[in-house]
């Protein structure tokens, strides 16, 4: 066993003898302060580190790891699971309370069904469309004497009608599911057409094509009975097809010897 060490003298210094100073009173003001600002350095580095070790065996991260040998090299705290006691650190009691007797799932009769049961539910939705349709424009034929026979003549031209139709549109989350008709009604009535068809039999060479009934051909022709001086004549009615040039038609209505 050694001797307990003082920071003075063994033996007090004999009478009258001036005390020897240290090292440390034997430096100059700038050494002192020097060696006074390490040794608060290396406290505060040895505080820090100290405090580093203790928080991280708290929360169980390890201490960063530092240089040196394996033995100099503090080993790292081993985890464990929560409640379970290790080597370094004995079993501590859980502040998690104890566990809940409620069973985490409950059986149930309903079956899983989504949150929300709107979105199951279909959107029907019903609106009123209106469409048109052609209708088409009959044709009557009609024969014409002044026509020659064949010749068709379209007297009055046929117009399309339209026809209204409305209907009912069913729709089921957006896609049509149904189409029923309320209501159909023309709404622009055709226009027949009407074509004249002619049945004038060809004229001999003795008759003027002018006229609808035979006017013999000649260098003048007056109507029976009349006062004209011929040479030919002919008894009436005739309808002018082309040009009066016998003058016949003297009331111009189409119709000479009338």
């Amino acid at each position: 066993m050694q001797p307990p060490q003082h920071p003075g003298p063994q033996y007090p210094p004999s009478f009258g003898q001036t005390p020897r100073r240290n090292w440390f009173r034997r430096a100059t003001p700038a050494s002192r302060v020097a060696v006074i600002l390490g040794s608060v350095t290396l406290s505060l580095l040895l505080l820090c580190c100290t405090g580093t070790a203790i928080v991280g065996a708290l929360t169980g991260e390890p201490e960063p790891t530092k240089t040196g040998t394996a033995a100099e090299q503090p080993q790292q705290p081993i985890l464990a699971a929560p409640g379970e006691p290790t080597e370094e650190a004995p079993a501590q009691e859980s502040p998690i309370a104890a566990p809940s007797t409620v069973p985490s799932a409950v059986p149930s009769s309903e079956p899983a069904t989504a949150p929300s049961s709107a979105a199951a539910v279909p959107v029907v939705q019903v609106t009123t469309v209106t469409e048109r349709a052609t209708v088409r424009y009959g044709e009557r034929t009609v024969k014409d004497s002044s026509l020659a026979e064949g010749k068709r003549v379209v007297r009055t031209k046929g117009v399309n009608g339209v026809r209204t139709l409305i209907y009912e549109v069913t729709t089921t989350d957006g896609v049509r599911t149904a189409k029923k008709l309320v209501k159909s009604a023309v709404t622009k009535q055709p226009v027949t057409q009407v074509v004249a068809v002619g049945t004038k039999k060809p004229q001999s060479s003795k008759c003027d094509p002018n006229y609808s009934g035979c006017v013999p051909i000649a260098s003048d022709v007056d109507c029976l009975p009349g006062k004209g001086d011929g040479p030919a004549y002919v008894t009436g009615p005739v309808k002018v097809i082309g040009e009066d040039i016998y003058r016949l038609d003297n009331d111009k209505d189409g119709y000479g010897c009338d």
